[in-house]
């Protein structure tokens, strides 16, 4: 991507600025507000699901003292109405859109939601390549990128500082809104840039300066507003 080409927008948990974050809400309204994608976060349940889900507790979001890791689905979703990652996938596939899924870690079952993400990901490929949407693995843990590396699908290292940039196991590198600033892309080679979240009008038009390829926003219709208007 050049500095002149305006980078892909994708959904942070969904339009998660005006609805709850990770919300079936959230992530229709990110097509409403022109996402190019959803980015969201995976963590397996007690019975192995894979939920989009950020915390390691209900608590935050739900206000309620279930952890994820010890619950089962049906316990958190009696809670809280969650999305499962084959519920996104059919609203990604319906709607065209690209996926950025992060894995959480550290976890107690360790590689085991990298393992149930592929075998998920295995059985919807057909229809993924079909609809002609990208899909991107993400996560901050080194270990999980490594193991993902020889899959199909894109992996992004994510990186709250730019020179791990240069140790990223991944294809891709998933660097911090705060981080670009002083970023150079020819010393990335071909990797795609990833980043998180920008949010204000400054922080978009950096990415857009910087060729950014994916930029994660919490509000696709204001990050659509600024770029179509820079």
């Amino acid at each position: 991507m050049t500095p002149s080409s305006n980078p892909l927008i994708y959904a942070h948990r969904g339009a998660s600025f005006d609805y709850p974050e990770m919300s079936r809400e959230a992530y229709l309204a990110a097509v409403e507000q022109g996402a190019d994608g959803f980015e969201c976060d995976l963590r397996l349940t007690k019975d192995a699901v894979l939920i989009c889900w950020h915390d390691a507790t209900m608590k935050r979001v739900a206000d309620c003292d279930l952890v994820i890791a010890d619950a089962t689905y049906a316990e958190i979703n009696s809670a809280y109405p969650v999305v499962t990652l084959e519920e996104l996938l059919e609203i990604a596939i319906e709607h065209r859109k690209g996926l950025a899924l992060e894995t959480k870690h550290p976890v107690p079952t360790h590689g085991a939601v990298e393992r149930e993400l592929l075998k998920i990901l295995a059985e919807y490929r057909s229809r993924i390549d079909e609809a002609g949407i990208s899909v991107a693995i993400m996560s901050f843990s080194w270990f999980a990128i490594a193991r993902l590396r020889r899959s199909p699908w894109d992996t992004v290292y994510l990186i709250p500082y730019r020179w791990f940039a240069l140790f990223s196991p991944g294809h891709s590198i998933g660097p911090a809104v705060s981080a670009i600033k002083n970023l150079r892309r020819a010393r990335l080679g071909h990797r795609k840039i990833f980043v998180w979240t920008a949010n204000t009008a400054e922080q978009i038009l950096l990415c857009k300066a910087k060729g950014i390829d994916v930029m994660m926003t919490d509000r696709p219709a204001f990050a659509r507003t600024i770029l179509e208007s820079a």
